[in-house]
C-alpha cells in the first residue's frame, strides 16, 4: 500500500505490520487492578471545572500553524503535574484551524521526482482498476478539506449536566442486568472532561467509583472500553505504556504508537503522568525493556524535544537527504545514529521536506530506504516517525486496518486508536480509512466486532 501524500511511487505494503501475537496491549479482564491512583487528587473526587464553558481561556493553540507552542488539542497546560480532569485542558479540539494534520497541498507533485515505478502487491482491499499501472494508484494526498485542521468525533455535549448524567449511570447499572444501551448514549457522546465531569459528580451522590461499578457490570472488550473512555488522555497514554511494558515480554508495537506518534507536549505530560501515577521513571523502564538503536530512538522520543517550529527549511532538508543517503544506502552498512539524530530532532513539515528532497536526489523514497537499511522494531519506530511527518491520519487508519485484518482482531490496539484520536483526528482518520481500503472504516469495524462492544465502538467512531 502505498502512502497518502507522498511521490508518485507510493509506497510498498509494510510487511508484518502489525506483528500477530505480539499486540494485545490489556491483560485478560479481572487481572489488572484498576490503578490506585486513580483519581489523582488524593482520593477524593475530581475538581470541578470552572464553568466557563468550553474551551477554556488558554487551553488549546492559537489557530494556525501546528500546535502553537503551548497546546495541542487534548493536553493539559504546561506546568506542575498534569492538570488532570475537571481541568481545562481535555477537551475537544477547537473547531476551525486549530492544528492541521499537516497540509498538503492538494495536487501534489515533486517536481523532477522519480518516475512511476509500478510496484509488486496488489492494493489492500484486492485489485485495483486496470488503468493504473502495476494497479498500484498514485496515492492521494491530504484532501484540501484535511488542510483546514483536524477535528474529532466526539465534541462536548451542549446543555451538559454531570449530575443528570451520573443519575442515568446509576440508573443502568441498578437492579437485575445492565441496561447498556444508556450507557453507551451516555458515554459516547461526552467529551472525555464530561466524563471526568460525571465521574466525580457519581462519587459526590452516591459515594462510590463509578469505575468500580463499571467494572462490576461489564466485561471483555466492552469494559476494557468504557474503562478507556473514563481515563483522561494523558494518563490513558501512560497507562497504556506501563502495561506495554509489564511483566514478562514487551508490547514494542504500543510503544512505537504512543512515542513516535505525540507531539512534545504531550510526550512531556506523560512522562510526568507516568512518574506520578505509578512511581516509575519512563525512561528507565523503557532502557531496560527495550535495547540497541530500538531504546536509543526511544529514549530520544521520551524527550519530548524535537523542534516544532513549523517553518521548512529546505536548505536545511537537501543536506539532510544528503546525510541520509550517506549514512545509509551511499555506504556498506548504516550509520544509525544519523538517522536517529535527523528523525528525532527534526520538526514534522522539515522532515516531510526531507522526504521530498530524498526521493528526488536518490531516485528512491526514505521510507523504502529505511525498510531496506534497519529492521525489526527501530525499523517500525522510524517508520512510524516518518509516516506522520507525511500524514499521521494515514498512519492510524493503516494501524486501524491491521488490528483488523486477517483472523482475530486486536482489539487492543482498536480500543487505543479509537478512544485516543476520537476528539483529535479522528474524522481526517476515516476519510483516509476509506481513500486507502476503499470501505468505511464503520463497516470494517461491524464486521469484526459484536454486540453492545460493536454499538460503542460505532457510536465513537460516528456512523
Amino acid at each position: 500500500m502505498s502512502y497518502p501524500g507522498y511521490p508518485p511511487t507510493g509506497y510498498p505494503p509494510f510487511p508484518g505490520y502489525p506483528p500477530t501475537g505480539q499486540e494485545s496491549s490489556f491483560p485478560p479482564p479481572g487481572q489488572y487492578p484498576y490503578p490506585s491512583g486513580f483519581p489523582p487528587m488524593g482520593g477524593g473526587a475530581y475538581p470541578p471545572a470552572p464553568s466557563s464553558g468550553y474551551p477554556g481561556a488558554g487551553g488549546y493553540p492559537a489557530p494556525g500553524g501546528y500546535p502553537a507552542p503551548g497546546g495541542y488539542p487534548g493536553a493539559p497546560q504546561p506546568g506542575g503535574a498534569p492538570s488532570y480532569p475537571g481541568g481545562q485542558g481535555f477537551g475537544a479540539p477547537p473547531g476551525g484551524a486549530g492544528f492541521s494534520g499537516y497540509p498538503q497541498p492538494p495536487t501534489q507533485s515533486y517536481g523532477g521526482g522519480p518516475a512511476q515505478v509500478p510496484l509488486p502487491g496488489g492494493f489492500p482491499g484486492g485489485a485495483m482498476p486496470s488503468q493504473y499501472p502495476g494497479g498500484q494508484p498514485p496515492y492521494p494526498s491530504q484532501p484540501a478539506a484535511m488542510t483546514q485542521g483536524t477535528q474529532g468525533t466526539i465534541r462536548p455535549a451542549a446543555n451538559f449536566d454531570a449530575m443528570r448524567d451520573a443519575e442515568v449511570l446509576r440508573k443502568a447499572m441498578k437492579g437485575f442486568g445492565t441496561d447498556e444501551q444508556a450507557i453507551i448514549d451516555v458515554v459516547a457522546n461526552r467529551s472525555n472532561d464530561q466524563r471526568q465531569k460525571i465521574k466525580a459528580a457519581f462519587k459526590t451522590m452516591y459515594g462510590k467509583d463509578l469505575i468500580k461499578d463499571l467494572k462490576s457490570e461489564l466485561s471483555g472488550n466492552m469494559e476494557e472500553l468504557i474503562l478507556a473512555l473514563f481515563m483522561p488522555p494523558t494518563y490513558y497514554d501512560a497507562w497504556s505504556l506501563r502495561n506495554a511494558m509489564k511483566g514478562a515480554g514487551t508490547q514494542e508495537r504500543v510503544l512505537i504508537e504512543i512515542l513516535c506518534s505525540r507531539t512534545n507536549q504531550e510526550i512531556r505530560e506523560i512522562v510526568r503522568c507516568y512518574q506520578s501515577e505509578f512511581g516509575r521513571d519512563l525512561e528507565k523502564d523503557i532502557r531496560s525493556d527495550t535495547s540497541g538503536h530500538f531504546e536509543r530512538l526511544l529514549i530520544s522520543m521520551c524527550q519530548g524535544n524535537r523542534d516544532e517550529n513549523q517553518n521548512v527549511n529546505h536548505q536545511l532538508a537537501q543536506e539532510d537527504a544528503q546525510r541520509l543517503y550517506q549514512a545509509g544506502e551511499g555506504r556498506l552498512g548504516t550509520d544509525e545514529s544519523c538517522f536517529n539524530m535527523v528523525l528525532a530532532t527534526r520538526s514534522f513539515p522539515q522532515l516531510k521536506a526531507t522526504m521530498e528532497a530524498y526521493s528526488r536526489m536518490a531516485n528512491r523514497d526514505l521510507l523504502s530506504s529505511v525498510s531496506r537499511e534497519f529492521s525489526g522494531n527501530v525499523e517500525s519506530g522510524l517508520k512510524t516517525i516518518l509516516q506522520c511527518a507525511l500524514n499521521r491520519p494515514a498512519f492510524f487508519a493503516e494501524r486501524l486496518y491491521y488490528s483488523m485484518k486477517g483472523a482475530g482482531t486486536d482489539d487492543s490496539t482498536l480500543v487505543r486508536i479509537v478512544v485516543t484520536r476520537s476528539e483529535i483526528d479522528l474524522v481526517q482518520i476515516k476519510q483516509m480509512f476509506s481513500q486507502m481500503y476503499q470501505k468505511t472504516l464503520g463497516t470494517v469495524i461491524a464486521s469484526d466486532t459484536s454486540g453492545d462492544y460493536r454499538k460503542l465502538l460505532l457510536a465513537i467512531v460516528g456512523q
